[in-house]
């Protein structure tokens, strides 16, 4: 895959990809903060206007906790909103702001191929919450990670230039 009509940008190594992954970690743990502030926020004002049963519970934190159903709802919330992160900017740019800040950018190896939010999910679950990039470590020829396999991506490395949003195509 060429970035550019005049050379062809590498794969990038284990290393660039970690550093992206903890930036993009930090970006996670506080979309993950903020949807969970918003979600619980929303089910503690419910619960105070008795628009949700309380089984008995004076304090709304009683509830939360005690509540299976209460529990899933706020998880799968927060699991939500840090999957649309990523899922988004990979569909909108092919970048998330860790993989922008390394030079990196997520490719199709089939160019007829759409790079659809199906197709992302999939490559999101297959990334095994980043583990899937520890096959980069062992396919020095390749530089694939699982979830690349998988859905027939390569994350390429970019020039300075070609990391600006102008550049693309």
């Amino acid at each position: 895959m060429s970035t550019s009509s005049n050379n062809i940008a590498q794969r990038a190594g284990f290393f660039r990809r970690l550093a992206a992954m903890i930036y993009d970690c930090l970006i996670a743990v506080a979309i993950a903060m903020l949807s969970g502030l918003v979600i619980v926020t929303f089910l503690v004002v419910l619960f105070e206007q008795n628009i949700i049963a309380n089984h008995g519970y004076q304090h709304a934190n009683e509830f939360l906790q005690q509540s299976l159903l209460y529990k899933i709802v706020v998880q799968g919330w927060v699991l939500l909103w840090v999957s649309v992160f990523f899922l988004w900017f990979w569909k909108n740019g092919g970048q998330t702001l860790g993989m922008r800040a390394w030079r990196l950018r997520i490719y199709t190896l089939d160019e007829n191929q759409h790079m659809g939010y199906g197709r992302l999910f999939i490559r999101l679950v297959a990334s095994l919450c980043g583990l899937g990039t520890l096959l980069v470590l062992f396919d020095f020829k390749n530089k694939q990670s699982l979830q690349d396999r998988i859905v027939g991506t390569e994350m390429l490395l970019l020039s300075k230039d070609e990391n600006h949003h102008k550049s693309w195509r």
